[in-house]
Parts: structure tokens; C-alpha cells; sequence
């Protein structure tokens, strides 16, 4: 298969020469590393209109890329803007742990600021939610003031300091995955193995790492549908990123039980507050554990697992993680006391509904799915490039499956923005929670 070349012409004709790229993507033929770095550019500078690029994802999503391509794509993403460059200090090494999204996943909340007490540097650039999947920038910027856009140089200068930062990226950092993100989430071709990849892969090579642990979901909310689905994601991922020098491990974790018991921008934030104070969810702080311990090994900061699990568990419940999570607060611009003002508040969303069970038994399945549809539809979501995120939304103390509840007890609590949809919400989530005479765990919960 020959690989297609890109156009020398000048940046008005980018257009037109870009069309031939996209019949040939359609058609199946590989495109050459030119030809993508060519459209990369032209596209990050506006030389190509959105209605194209819109087409040329969509012949990625059924033609795929092969792994030149990816890597072609990759490195271009990542080059399409400013690459961070920290100083060499072999005795805290650069790592950051990204996961494929899913529903209630707020582990990178917590993990930044445990990683950072262990000390590591971690230089967190994140995205916002696609489809049903939250995105850790939503989240963040639930918390009053919070200011998730550092100019590089700031950034650099805080990971230095107080070892980590989490932000987007600036219009000088990775422009050119900042526009695919957001175009991807509105046409339809999120769940794209070579896209996803590239994504991923162009923010985290752009923060010069040592280390990265990835979290590839699978199940009812996860782009990978199955297990198989998310080995095959995980391989492509990892494979890349230790060719271009970063250690990595995956992780191939559950999504058709949403993670924790919250879901929505802002009861996500604290369910994460609770984790770093030894009060969250035991699946939340297991996972966790379970993303830093892998960092500990990747950069030989343990001999083994269990060394490196019986650490990071240790530093996590000293308090040492709480006490950096105010440290980033604060590097950040938020205002702590109206950030511990909120948190004392329940709800902060001005209508709260609770779906109570309607017999008992033992929960066997809370479809995540769904779940996460609702939250979106409340407002905690995307549905077009110009959705606003309404941060108080969602759905939390969610019944998982093994619970034992009795008839009359609260399955999930919902915060609405009016009495008619939270009322719509409830209705919705009857479906959701199945519940049988014995526990057990519903095939529809199992990938």
C-alpha cells in the first residue's frame, strides 16, 4: 500500500488539496507522514474548514490507520504546538496517568495529588467530557475560581514547586488535538482507536514524561465495548508510547458499573475530597493505589507491586495528599474558603430527588450507560460544541451491585436544575438498578 503524499501548495489551496487526502482515507489507502502532518498543520491554522476534517474523521473511524499513520498523526499533534521541558532531577521523575474515559471515573482527581506527595512531577494536561464521560476539566472547574488555562512557562514553574499542575491545553499546547477533541465529540467518531490514541498520546508526549500508567475502559460506558475491544486499544497505546520513549502500563478496568457512588461535575469533586481523606468509595481509592503503585515500578521507586501498592496506600492515608490537593488549589487561583463553603453544602444543585427501591433484595446491576446519559442530559454533559456545563448536576449515593437494600431505600440520589427534570431523571433510572433475591451480578453488567 503506497503511501499517499501530501500537496506542496500554498495555504490557499489547502482546501482543495485536501480533498484528494480524504477520498483517499475513504478508500482505504495509507496516507504518508507528510500527507498528515500536512493537514495537521493546515487545519490547526485554519486552512481547513470543519465540514472536511468532520469527513476525514469519519474515514479514520471506518477505515482506521495503520500504525505508521497513528504515529505520524501522533507526532504531529503533539508538535503543533509548545513541548514542555523540565529540568533533569533524577530523583523525581515526570509521569501522568490518563484513562479512557467513563462514567463517575474521577480517579485522576485524587491520583495527581497522591503521585505529588510521593514525589513525582506531574505536568496533568486533561480534556473535557466527550459523549456520556466526564472530563476532568469539567470537574475542576466546579470549584470556585478554580483556573484550569496555564501558560506553559507557569506550568513548568508550579510541577517545579509543589510537584504537580492540571490544566488544559493553551492555544500554544497541542493546538491541533484542542480542535480534533472537540470536533470528534460532535460527529460521531469519539470511540476511534488510532483517534484516541493520537489524543491521548500528543498531550502526554508533550509533557516530556517518564512514566505513564493508562486506564482503558471497557463495558456498557466505555468507548470499548469489551474486554478484547480495550486489549486491542491498550497494546496500540502502549506500544506507541514506549516507541517514543515513555514507560507505560495499562490497566483494563470495568465501565458498566459507573466507578464510585457519584456521578456529575461537582459531586465527583467530593467524592475525591473524600478519597484523599480516607472516607471514599473502596473502589475509587483501590484504583487509585492500584495507578500510582504501577508508576512506583515503571521508575523503580519499589522492587515489586506489593512494595510499591503498600506505599502509595500508606501516603494516601497520611493525610500528605489532602494537604497537596489545597496546595494545587491554591497555585491555581481557587478560592479555598468558598471551595470549603461548597463542600459543606448538600445539594448545591437547587432541586434534590431521591429514587428509592421498590422491593427488597441485593442490587446486581446499575447500568452505567444509562447513567451517564441522564447526568448529561440534566446538563453535565455535552451535546454540541456550544453545550454549557451546568457543574451541580448529577446522580450520587448510587446503589452498586452486591448492596443489600430494603424496600424504601434511596438507590441514587438526583441534583437537578428544576423540579421537571429531576423528576425525568427518576424516571429514566427505575431502569436502571436491577435487583434480585440473592446476590448476584446481572449479565447486563457484565462485559
Amino acid at each position: 500500500m503506497k503511501p499517499v503524499p501530501h500537496s506542496e501548495s500554498h495555504p490557499s489551496a489547502a482546501t482543495s488539496g485536501f480533498l484528494p487526502l480524504i477520498e483517499s482515507k475513504r478508500d482505504g489507502r495509507e496516507l504518508s507522514a507528510d500527507a498528515i502532518a500536512g493537514w495537521v498543520r493546515d487545519f490547526t491554522a485554519d486552512r481547513i474548514p470543519e465540514y472536511q476534517m468532520a469527513s476525514m474523521l469519519m474515514a479514520i473511524f471506518f477505515r482506521g490507520m495503520t500504525s505508521a499513520e497513528t504515529r505520524a498523526l501522533t507526532l504531529a499533534m503533539r508538535d503543533s504546538g509548545e513541548v514542555l521541558k523540565f529540568p533533569e532531577d533524577p530523583r523525581r521523575p515526570i509521569v501522568d496517568k490518563h484513562s479512557t474515559g467513563g462514567v463517575g471515573d474521577k480517579v485522576s482527581l485524587p491520583l495527581a495529588p497522591l503521585l505529588a506527595a510521593l514525589e513525582f512531577r506531574v505536568p496533568m494536561i486533561s480534556g473535557r467530557g466527550l459523549g456520556i464521560t466526564g472530563g476532568t476539566l469539567d470537574k475542576l472547574e466546579s470549584i470556585p475560581g478554580f483556573n484550569t488555562q496555564l501558560e506553559p512557562a507557569r506550568l513548568v514553574e508550579q510541577v517545579q514547586r509543589i510537584g504537580l499542575a492540571m490544566a488544559g491545553q493553551t492555544a500554544t499546547m497541542i493546538p491541533a488535538d484542542k480542535k480534533l477533541y472537540a470536533l470528534r465529540d460532535v460527529t460521531g467518531t469519539v470511540p476511534s482507536i488510532p483517534l484516541i490514541t493520537a489524543s491521548i498520546l500528543s498531550k502526554k508526549l508533550a509533557e516530556g514524561l517518564h512514566a505513564l500508567v493508562m486506564d482503558v475502559k471497557f463495558g456498557a460506558a466505555a468507548f470499548m465495548q469489551t474486554e478484547a475491544e480495550a486489549r486491542v486499544l491498550a497494546d496500540a497505546i502502549t506500544s506507541l508510547a514506549e516507541a517514543c520513549g515513555v514507560r507505560t502500563h495499562a490497566l483494563i478496568t470495568d465501565m458498566n458499573t459507573p466507578l464510585g457512588r457519584a456521578t456529575g461535575n461537582w459531586l465527583e469533586v467530593r467524592e475525591s475530597v473524600e478519597c484523599l481523606e480516607n472516607r471514599g468509595p473502596e473502589d475509587l481509592r483501590l484504583l487509585v493505589v492500584e495507578c500510582a503503585a504501577h508508576l512506583l515500578r515503571l521508575t523503580s521507586q519499589a522492587a515489586d507491586l506489593d512494595e510499591a501498592r503498600a506505599l502509595a496506600a500508606r501516603c494516601l492515608a497520611s493525610g500528605a495528599p489532602r494537604r497537596k490537593w489545597d496546595e494545587l488549589l491554591a497555585a491555581q487561583d481557587a478560592d479555598l474558603d468558598a471551595f470549603g463553603r461548597q463542600l459543606s453544602r448538600d445539594p448545591i444543585a437547587p432541586v434534590l430527588l431521591e429514587l428509592k427501591a421498590s422491593r427488597t433484595g441485593f442490587v446486581s446491576c446499575c447500568d452505567a450507560r444509562v447513567i451517564g446519559e441522564v447526568v448529561r442530559d440534566l446538563g453535565g454533559g455535552r451535546l454540541t460544541k456550544a453545550s454549557v456545563i451546568d457543574h451541580a448536576v448529577g446522580v450520587d449515593q448510587l446503589a452498586k451491585p452486591g448492596d443489600a437494600v430494603k424496600s424504601g431505600d434511596v438507590l441514587c440520589r438526583v441534583h437537578a436544575a428544576s423540579e421537571s427534570q429531576a423528576e425525568t431523571a427518576c424516571r429514566r433510572l427505575e431502569g436502571v438498578f436491577a435487583i434480585t433475591d440473592s446476590p448476584a451480578v446481572s449479565p447486563a453488567c457484565r462485559a
